[in-house]
């Protein structure tokens, strides 16, 4: 039921699962900053004003989401005022709302003025670390200078490790727009196109197919540099799309291999090469199956000898790119495996990548979605894995 505020009161995710984590951590406040976690714990809200920047004057737009340890009743939310409109539509659940907030020292004071009217008094506060400015820090600090803080992303992140099938289904359709998107964009290719105008034509393609366009690493031909710039496509060359496109916040984020002509027998065995890792990675995955059998089941093929050279990549999807389950410490972003040796579970998503970067070929990847089912896994946005050109 709404209250007089337009709220209803009832906490659209498994508020026992949090109140879980946070006792394992012995946390028992949650200040939550980020957007995604935000979006997350206010079931897919996201304010529209401040989708894309933060910046307003001197400072920058703060949401805060206040959440006792086993009191989800409690919940309170700080915003700015023009929140006051998605409030009279009802999109804002927590019973209490402070919609004064415009810039992050305001936020932080809100949000302390709620927690001591509210009579809660806690001795530890699991904040965001990297998701928090310094001036809200130093608030938060002198106005509960008893209170131990502590990071609690990694609570977070436990939190959103499992999808729901609402989110599962944005995944789905963001990947399936992404891939869609590339194949069109390679429709349109032709000789003498800059990569930074083949990016625009993605984007367009992505849009086009109601998707927030977020970045394309691209290469074309031999050169191994990923950057949209003013390197012209020539005929004969091949092309790489890797692109990240999201739906309501979820992220689709697939690579995709094109060329302009026909592919030699070796671009073609290269692929193939890359497509039977891709596929092997997958048998694997299943409710129960162990994050580390993934790389165990390519483990082989990515020692062979061979020119050029070879990566193979496993991380979890969702609001973010490389969240939980986190299955490897030594990839391209630094974090500990936490997941690698732990069961994986119906509803988490994967992202699968493989890359070549060969001196003569050029660079050659696919990058796959991958949900986790009861007996197996499902790819999402799975068409395009061969070579993609105007005239296929």
């Amino acid at each position: 039921m709404k209250s007089e505020n337009g709220a209803c009161g009832v906490a659209p995710f498994d508020a026992s699962l949090l109140d879980r984590l946070m006792e394992e951590r012995g946390l028992d406040l949650l200040l939550v900053t980020s957007k995604h976690n935000v979006q997350h714990l206010l079931g897919g809200y996201r304010f529209f004003m401040f989708d894309y920047m933060d910046a307003t004057g001197l400072s920058r737009y703060l949401p805060i989401l206040i959440y006792r340890r086993g009191h989800p009743e409690l919940t309170g939310y700080v915003g700015n005022p023009n929140e006051a409109y998605e409030r009279d539509l009802g999109s804002l659940w927590p019973a209490h709302l402070d919609l004064r907030a415009r810039g992050s020292v305001d936020a932080m004071r809100y949000a302390m003025e709620y927690v001591t009217s509210a009579g809660i008094e806690p001795s530890s506060i699991g904040v965001e670390a990297g998701f928090l400015p310094a001036d809200a820090m130093m608030a938060l600090q002198d106005g509960l200078p008893g209170v131990r803080l502590s990071d609690c992303v990694e609570v977070l992140e436990e939190l959103r490790a499992i999808k729901s099938p609402a989110e599962l289904d944005c995944l789905r359709i963001a990947s399936e727009g992404v891939v869609d998107a590339m194949l069109a964009t390679f429709a349109r290719i032709e000789p003498g196109l800059a990569k930074r105008e083949i990016v625009e034509i993605l984007r367009q393609e992505e849009v086009r197919r109601g998707l927030t366009f977020e970045y394309c690493l691209i290469t074309a031909g031999r050169d191994l540099n990923r950057a949209p710039s003013d390197q012209r496509i020539r005929e004969g060359d091949i092309l790489s799309l890797d692109s990240g496109g999201n739906y309501r916040g979820y992220i689709g984020d697939l690579c995709r291999m094109g060329i302009l002509g026909q592919p030699s027998p070796e671009l073609e065995d290269a692929l193939a090469a890359i497509e039977e890792i891709q596929q092997l990675a997958r048998r694997p995955i299943r409710q129960g199956a162990m994050g580390a059998e993934i790389f165990e089941a390519v483990a082989e093929r990515l020692v062979r000898p061979r020119e050029g050279k070879l990566s193979f990549v496993a991380h979890g999807m969702g609001l973010i790119s490389h969240e939980a389950p986190r299955l490897l410490d030594d990839g391209p972003i630094p974090y500990p495996a936490a997941h690698r040796n732990r069961p994986l579970h119906t509803g988490m998503v994967l992202s699968i990548e493989t890359t070549l970067q060969h001196p003569r070929l050029g660079f050659v990847k696919l990058e796959d979605t991958i949900a986790v089912t009861d007996d197996g896994c499902i790819g999402y946005g799975d068409g395009a894995r061969g070579w993609n050109s105007p005239g296929r």
